[in-house]
């Protein structure tokens, strides 16, 4: 397969080699990488039915001396087993997550994008619940896979604002699923996503269930904000998804740029005392938000059109860890040498 690497969306593109690992009368088998792209799976299965799965998204980036670094994935695997004890799932140890995922890497080095074309290998482990049921209760069986795809810069010629609007839809309640990573929480933002997007917003902005007077999340993304006092905030809540994004920039904002870096409630009605914002993950890293529609006002923070100064700081202090361009906090980078 021929790749040009500067045309790459983020779009599935089949690899040759995945994990896959089953847990069967309380323990897992060793696991091994296959070829064969398709999971075979009882049509009882629970996943199907009542939802009970679970997945995570990391990436591998290639770095200047041809190694390859994966950014925080014991963390990963941290999220996917608090996603799975929710779901009465069986958890996956975290040095088998570790190891499913450089397995994947190493088999399908020769999809990792070279340095400096912007690409990443994007990874996707997934767990779901497997075997014969039908009754409303957890699966007898579970099934593990790690596959991954490159993928492109999320940006075409960087960074760029877009425009969010808010949503009368709720995302998660405060005590259901919104702090897990569940196919569910993301099958429910279809529709709020699409109708922003045919009011020509990239998507839709969250609000508290509760009183839908404060920002939760931004269509599949974190918020934060940087204030005119030179602040770094992102939302408090127990029904938002506790991004890996989101954390490393709360510590890169404290400890490398100096600003006070916090967790706490954002009213709609203040949005005034943001000069920049924007939305966090890891597929876009940081998509800065131009502005957001209100029910009764269009709030612009640093610009439409450009990137706001702390917003670019923070993008090219996380990207570069990532890349190895840029010393990392302890523990952040797994090297694999090829």
């Amino acid at each position: 397969m021929t790749i040009e690497w500067d045309k790459l969306g983020f779009d599935y593109i089949k690899t040759p080699f995945r994990y896959i690992s089953t847990w069967k009368d309380g323990k897992w088998d060793e696991g091994e990488l296959t070829e064969d792209s398709t999971l075979h799976i009882h049509e009882g299965s629970a996943a199907l039915h009542y939802g009970q799965q679970c997945f995570e998204g990391l990436k591998a980036y290639r770095c200047k001396d041809g190694s390859i670094n994966l950014f925080r994935v014991d963390e990963n695997s941290k999220r996917m087993n608090r996603s799975a004890r929710r779901l009465l799932m069986a958890e996956v140890p975290e040095e088998k997550f570790i190891q499913a995922v450089e397995e994947v890497v190493k088999a399908n080095e020769a999809f990792v994008p070279p340095y400096g074309s912007g690409g990443t290998l994007y990874i996707r482990p997934l767990l779901i619940g497997v075997g014969e049921g039908i009754g409303v209760h957890p699966a007898p069986e579970y099934l593990f896979t790690v596959f991954c795809m490159p993928v492109g810069a999320y940006f075409k010629g960087g960074l760029t604002p877009t425009n969010f609007i808010v949503s009368d839809y709720d995302r998660a309640a405060p005590q259901g699923t919104g702090a897990i990573k569940v196919g569910g929480n993301y099958a429910a933002s279809l529709l709020p996503g699409e109708e922003a997007r045919e009011k020509s917003f990239s998507d839709c902005i969250y609000l508290d269930p509760a009183t839908h007077t404060k920002i939760e999340e931004v269509g599949s993304a974190n918020f934060f904000g940087i204030t005119k006092d030179n602040r770094f905030i992102t939302p408090l809540s127990p029904s938002i998804l506790p991004s890996i994004t989101k954390y490393s920039l709360l510590y890169l904002a404290e400890h490398n740029l100096g600003m006070e870096a916090v967790e706490e409630d954002v009213y709609l009605d203040s949005l005034d005392k943001f000069k920049e914002a924007g939305a966090c993950g890891t597929a876009a890293v940081i998509s800065p938000i131009g502005g957001i529609q209100t029910y009764d006002d269009f709030h612009v923070f640093y610009s439409e059109t450009e990137v706001g100064p702390v917003t670019q700081k923070l993008y090219d202090e996380l990207t570069g860890i990532q890349f190895g361009d840029v010393a990392a906090p302890d523990g952040w980078i797994r090297n694999i040498k090829v």
